[in-house]
């Protein structure tokens, strides 16, 4: 390792965009963030615009840039950059770079009528089989087809094999390439319903049979890889190469040191992603799971149970922004500690419906069990309850489909700041909550492969000697309100 060698990574996600610099033992030495806008439209629709969102990494990069040349260390001193991303959320362009639609967002509702169609064609079995994922308007590719069938433009271009197709890594990375790269990773395109775990190709097949025949698709390499060479728009004087795309959750789960088949992570941010590394080959999901990618470097593909939880960080921003229970989400720990319990209040959080274990996409949020006794503190509580419980749901499924009962968990992503979500979550599970003391674990994890692939890192060995002190959360041996509580949301959430 070289002390003077330095990693810059991107982390694009749904609400900003975050750049951090990582120095050569894995520490974060500067940090820029950009929110950024989302269009969340009628009947569920969620967009966003793709220039917007390649300004905004550009304006991250410049604030990052700004704090680590405050610190009188040279910007030509950073030798590699690495992408994580938030995932499924994909853009559609024509040959010469211009978008023919607004990026479609992960959360995007308007394809469960073709979800619908694609399960009365007998579709559900192969789907899974082939991509490890459901039949879901999560995945990108039940949007895609809504777009070529509602959208003149992109049907013209699809038929006319003037269409390209890319998750919002591939579109940084042509953004930033000025269109010499199209390239994508393999845990991005396995969230897509159009990748074949098992040959780890796009699959013909599928395509043909969604009626996108035409439509390009990016080549697919290791998340650790040679992805090109970017000056950043400008920003720098040299071009710096790309050495890894990995979507967010996949690049935390490397940030976490999930290097080995049992070890799992829960992000908790916007919405939850809690993956299990399962080792070397993919095992049929079950319970409400999918199969993906975990990650891969040259040579190396490491397979992954994933639940995914629709809302979490979410609910929160909701409370603030349309409830305005409160200014400052950080208060939100003390609002729910100044009660003893949740008063009966359960907040389904179903705002783009259920996911793991229960993938119900037309289930809409619910707020029950209210009196006059209610205070806001009981429904911050509740909101705040919801995801140790959405997790506990997700985790029961998972030990289930893999029989193998996790000895902790790790958990990352700006939620575990909020320290009584993180404890409550280890009275849930009975189980310790570790926590890095890192909430840009994604970021780390981009930086990570990015090192590998350029050199700053010799090995996976070497990485896991890197950020090892954490921070162990043990469940309270108090355990009847928590079991108490919980047995009130299974009935809640299966009372429709």
């Amino acid at each position: 390792m070289t002390s003077n060698k330095y990693i810059l990574a991107i982390d694009q996600g749904t609400s900003s965009t975050k750049t951090l610099i990582f120095d050569a033992a894995g520490i974060a030495i500067a940090k820029g963030v950009e929110t950024l806008h989302t269009n969340y439209l009628d009947n569920g629709f969620v967009e966003q615009e793709p220039e917007t969102i390649f300004q905004n990494v550009l304006a991250s990069i410049k604030k990052c840039l700004t704090q680590f040349e405050e610190r009188g260390i040279d910007k030509n001193e950073i030798v590699a950059i690495g992408i994580s991303n938030q995932r499924e959320t994909f853009v559609v362009w024509d040959e010469n770079g211009k978008p023919l639609h607004n990026a479609v967002v992960w959360q995007c509702k308007r394809s469960v009528h073709i979800c619908e169609q694609l399960k009365q064609q007998n579709l559900s079995a192969t789907i899974t089989q082939k991509t490890g994922l459901l039949i879901d308007p999560y995945f990108s590719a039940t949007k895609l087809i809504w777009l070529f069938q509602n959208n003149e433009a992109i049907k013209q271009a699809v038929q006319n094999g003037t269409a390209f197709f890319g998750t919002v890594d591939t579109w940084l990375l042509y953004k930033l390439t000025n269109g010499a790269e199209y390239a994508t990773d393999y845990t991005n395109a396995s969230r897509t319903l159009l990748f074949n775990l098992h040959t780890l190709q796009w699959d013909e097949e599928l395509i043909s049979q969604f009626g996108l025949t035409g439509i390009n698709l990016p080549t697919i390499k290791s998340s650790s890889a040679a992805f090109g060479t970017t000056d950043c728009n400008g920003i720098f004087k040299n071009k710096i190469p790309v050495t890894a795309l990995i979507g967010d959750s996949h690049a935390a789960a490397f940030g976490e040191g999930c290097f080995e088949k049992g070890t799992a992570k829960a992000t908790l941010g916007t919405g939850c992603s809690i993956l299990m590394n399962i080792g070397y080959k993919p095992v049929q999901s079950q319970n409400g799971m999918v199969t993906t990618i975990c990650w891969s470097i040259a040579g190396r593909i490491d397979y992954a149970l994933e639940g995914v939880i629709v809302s979490c960080g979410a609910t929160i921003e909701w409370l603030k922004n349309e409830l305005n229970l409160f200014t400052d989400s950080a208060a939100t720990a003390a609002m729910a500690s100044a009660v003893v319990d949740n008063g009966g209040v359960y907040l389904i959080p179903a705002f783009s419906g259920l996911g793991s274990p229960y993938w119900d996409m037309d289930r809409k949020a619910s707020l029950t069990g209210m009196s006059f006794g209610t205070t806001k503190n009981h429904l911050v509580r509740a909101a705040l309850e919801s995801i140790p419980y959405q997790i506990k749901d997700v985790i029961v499924a998972m030990e289930k489909g893999a029989s193998v009962t996790l000895k902790e968990l790790n958990a990352d992503g700006g939620i575990t700041t909020n320290e009584f979500v993180i404890q409550f979550l280890a009275d849930l599970l009975q189980k310790n909550v570790a926590t890095i003391g890192n909430p840009d674990v994604s970021a780390l994890g981009a930086a990570y492969l990015a090192g590998l692939q350029s050199g700053v890192y010799l090995s996976i060995e070497q990485l896991q000697q890197l950020n090892k002190e954490k921070k162990y959360h043990q469940p309270s041996t108090e355990t009847a309100s928590v079991n108490k509580g919980y047995d009130g949301w299974l009935k809640t959430i299966h009372n429709k």
